[in-house]
């Protein structure tokens, strides 16, 4: 209840507000600021509360004091919303009036929470809400729609997780109750400026502006920036009397009559301005004024939680994109690779790929691609430890075959308590005589690599289906296998992760055949890179659910 508190002391510019809830035993008293309340005050809303009616006193050696008593639906008592200010202060008629209204509200809050202390869902919000209204007057209706509102913000911003679908949100829940034309949200960077954020499926109330400028420029989202406070144009006469000619050509290029830009709240300062426009005339009553300090206090939350996802969200890319380097230059190989991110920004996966030499000064190159199981920072820094401790899984196993650096990695995961699960192709190349490179190689669970034999004027693609059990933490030790082929010169490895072949709507193996053709069809002359394009953009999905990695290795003729 302490925010209808602050809401009371802000509307009514008074320093401190408080609700004392009624209980024969012990009344508690929730005050704004925090802190101990006067003894004096107390008595007061006490008193307000055995008066049955509005309390309003100044002049006297003590606080200025106003309460107005808050009624149930049953006419029993729920308590009192009060202001205090210094004894010289005066309370007008408007003053009781917009504590009587936020008191409504207040009192519509407390019934709802008397009769559900868990949040409501789904239709038992609209029930109850209905419920109410049935038994109130139209005000008290039209207050709890705006009460429910701000139950609907409280569970619809609470599981945001990037900015994105924040503004989203916001959007969803201003233009469905408020029915403003425009909803924007501007934030203020590390650097003090305001920078404007889109806002999906919606407008921005001055979409013309630059994108970023300081606090202190004209406009009302940079008043209400600069001084904390709600700012209320409500129409284009009080424009003209508050603001210069360039703000009032933007209000009018895009038809506004009213708008309103609320403060964001951070705990140090401010995070920015939630602004709502309308293109009708809008009258913002006090009641819609509190609700918008709430939904701006909702939406702050939200954002300061989503700056931080998005944060680490693009610290895992960045960690991810890190380690997908470049390949080294092979003699007697042509290799490349693609490594290409989920539709969605906030997913990040384990996918890798990986090309190195192996020591033992015999030319032999280790090649891999992998998927860790995961698409948040755990599965990317799951993902870095797995591709160096296989990197030296290979060089403590030197002239040893892949499966046994893959068993090595199994074993030191579970001795050092590492969560790897996922799946992964792991391979030794070794030149031959005559051009030739033999490919010995282990599947621990991935999808099947693809083999392009040279094959007189055709090409013959094999599927390499041999596989061993996949990694996971909860699996014991296996032994696994490796297998071995002969790369006559001409022949291509294709090493892939399921992004490419995974379609909601289409046959895992019908994707993969798929791929095996246009891998035949492309030759053994097109260049891999762009064997590789043609591929994630014919083969994959156009909304990829998932990172796609892909690799390719051709023995030079």
């Amino acid at each position: 209840m302490n925010r209808f508190a602050r809401l009371a002391a802000r509307l009514l510019a008074a320093p401190g507000g408080l609700v004392w809830v009624h209980d024969e035993s012990a009344p508690a008293v929730e005050a704004w600021p925090a802190r101990p309340v006067d003894p004096e005050v107390t008595g007061l809303c006490r008193r307000a509360a055995d008066l049955g009616a509005p309390l309003a006193l100044t002049g006297g050696p003590g606080p200025a004091f106003a309460g107005i008593p808050m009624i149930g639906s049953g006419g029993d008592l729920l308590g009192v919303l009060a202001v205090t200010d210094d004894p010289a202060r005066t309370w007008s008629e408007d003053d009781l009036s917009d504590l009587g209204d936020l008191a409504a509200a207040c009192s519509a809050q407390m019934r709802l929470r008397h009769r559900s202390r868990e949040a409501w869902r789904g239709q038992v919000e609209a029930e109850e809400a209905a419920g109410i209204a049935e038994a109130d007057a139209e005000r008290m209706e039209s207050l709890l729609g705006r009460a429910q509102l701000l139950l609907r913000a409280a569970e619809g911003l609470g599981d945001t997780s990037g900015l994105v679908e924040v503004c989203e949100r916001v959007g969803e829940l201003a233009g469905g109750d408020l029915k403003p034309s425009h909803v924007g949200l501007l934030l203020i960077g590390e650097d003090g400026l305001l920078r404007r954020v889109t806002m999906p499926g919606g407008g921005d109330p001055w979409a013309g502006r630059d994108e970023e400028y300081p606090t202190e420029a004209d406009g009302p989202e940079g008043r209400a920036a600069r001084e904390g406070r709600t700012v209320v144009v409500r129409d284009r006469r009080a424009l003209e009397e508050g603001y210069g000619d360039e703000v009032l050509a933007r209000f009018d290029a895009l038809g506004l009559q009213t708008l309103v830009c609320v403060p964001l709240p951070a705990p140090e300062g401010l995070l920015g301005v939630l602004a709502l426009g309308w293109d009708v005339p809008h009258a913002v009553e006090p009641a819609e004024r509190a609700l918008l300090v709430v939904l701006a206090d909702y939406t702050a939350r939200a954002v300061e939680r989503a700056l931080y996802l998005d944060e680490r969200i693009s610290v895992a890319r960045s960690l991810q994109e890190a380690m997908l380097t470049g390949l080294p230059s092979v003699e007697g190989l042509e290799t490349a690779a693609l490594y290409r991110p989920a539709a969605r920004q906030d997913m990040v996966g384990g996918d890798w790929y990986d090309l190195y030499p192996l020591p033992g000064g015999r030319g032999a190159w280790a090649v891999t691609v992998g998927d860790i199981t995961g698409h948040d920072m755990r599965a990317a820094t799951i993902m870095g430890q797995v591709r160096s401790m296989l990197r030296q899984a290979d060089h403590d196993h030197r002239g040893r075959p892949p499966h046994q650096a893959v068993e090595a990695l199994v074993e030191a995961s579970g001795t050092l308590g590492l969560p790897a699960g996922g799946t992964l192709v792991h391979a030794h190349l070794e030149p031959r005589r005559a051009g030739h490179w033999q490919l010995t190689w282990t599947n621990a669970g991935h999808p099947p690599p693809l083999l392009v034999h040279p094959d007189g004027a055709a090409l013959r693609v094999e599927r390499m289906e041999s596989h061993d059990l996949l990694l996971h933490p909860s699996l014991p030790p296996v032994p696994r296998t490796s297998h071995t082929r002969l790369l006559p010169p001409g022949s291509t490895l294709f090493l892939y992760t399921d992004g490419l072949v995974e379609h909601r709507d289409e046959d895992l193996d019908d994707v993969t055949d798929r791929a095996a053709r246009l891998l035949a069809e492309a030759g053994s002359t097109t260049p891999l890179g762009d064997v590789l394009q043609h591929l994630a953009d014919a083969v994959a999905p156009a909304r990829a659910e998932d990172d796609t990695v892909l690799l390719a290795v051709r023995v030079i003729a």
